[in-house]
């Protein structure tokens, strides 16, 4: 069994409890840094519920990073939203050959950990997984789960094939990318129209969404508008993803997008990792996503005065 050392998961959510969780279970060396969930994991464990195996596990649990101590790979699945929180969370888990992986949506982590921690550290990886936190502690894992691991601004290194590795051996299918930004570009085309349009849409899941052909419409409009953008920013990303997405995304049946969930509960939406980002860079290049700005214009719009759904349509 390969290694990686020493695990620090930051952002114990769905995603950070899932991923390291499968991990643990596979022997890796893991150690959650809770906050909300910590008692609960505390006394009862940590348990994932999925198609693909159920684990109920004792893990390594901390409410501070000091108290973890310095790893060699920090996992980073924290909502792209609290990134500067990072600033204080990250240095106590350092060493001088510490990897940081982040998990996170949209585009600029890995910029952001580069100008704080250094380039050389970060790694990125695209997470297509349905998955949600359903109680303090306990993980649903629905559908897919594949990881798409690239390096930050360089090819992939010896240390991406051994990570890679390690993952694939934990239960976690991973893929590695030639282009990590190519990559990001690539996600969002499922993220920038589900998670907008379930809460622009007026609070409905992916069946939702998909049932409606005039939301459909638009799911595959944004998505060309997307691919087109990526294109001429020099990324090779095929129009043909839009049907694999679409009817991918229709074996999910009722799945509420990461976002909505978000919107729902009152947390902050990554409205400016998700939407914001790349419309400025699109606009850098002289390029313009008016589809994609009129849903970043209405997802600002909701977030700002918090408009409350009455009740979730969840079918066609």
């Amino acid at each position: 069994m390969d290694t990686v050392g020493k695990i620090a998961i930051v952002g114990a959510g769905a995603v950070g409890c899932y991923y390291g969780g499968r991990l643990a279970q596979h022997g890796q060396d893991v150690h959650f840094l809770m906050r909300s969930d910590y008692e609960v994991v505390m006394r009862d464990g940590l348990h994932i519920t999925s198609s693909l195996g159920d684990a109920n596990l004792r893990v390594n649990a901390y409410q501070s990073a000091t108290a973890i101590g310095p790893c060699d790979l920090v996992i980073i699945a924290l909502k792209a939203t609290s990134n500067v929180a990072l600033i204080e969370l990250i240095p106590p888990l350092l060493h001088e050959g510490t990897l940081l992986l982040t998990l996170q949506n949209g585009l600029g982590n890995e910029e952001f950990l580069a100008h704080h921690f250094g380039a050389h550290r970060v790694l990125g990886g695209l997470c297509f997984v349905c998955i949600n936190r359903t109680a303090a502690g306990v993980i649903h894992h629905m559908a897919q789960g594949r990881i798409y691991l690239g390096e930050h601004t360089r090819s992939p290194q010896l240390r991406t094939h051994a990570l890679a590795a390690v993952l694939n051996q934990s239960g976690i299918d991973c893929v590695i990318e030639p282009s990590l930004s190519a990559a990001r570009w690539k996600k969002l085309v499922w993220n920038i129209p589900f998670n907008g349009l379930s809460i622009a849409e007026g609070g409905i899941d992916t069946a939702a969404i998909l049932g409606d052909p005039r939301i459909e419409r638009r799911v595959r409009d944004l998505m060309t508008e997307i691919i087109a953008t990526a294109q001429a920013l020099g990324h090779s990303i095929p129009f043909d993803l839009i049907t694999d997405m679409i009817e991918r995304t229709r074996t999910m049946a009722r799945y509420r997008p990461s976002s909505l969930i978000d919107y729902q509960e009152g947390r902050e939406v990554e409205l400016e990792p998700i939407w914001g980002e790349p419309l400025r860079q699109a606009e850098e290049a002289r390029l313009v996503m008016p589809q994609v700005a009129e849903l970043y214009e209405q997802l600002s719009f909701l977030s700002q005065n918090r408009v409350a759904f009455v009740g979730i349509r969840s079918g066609p």
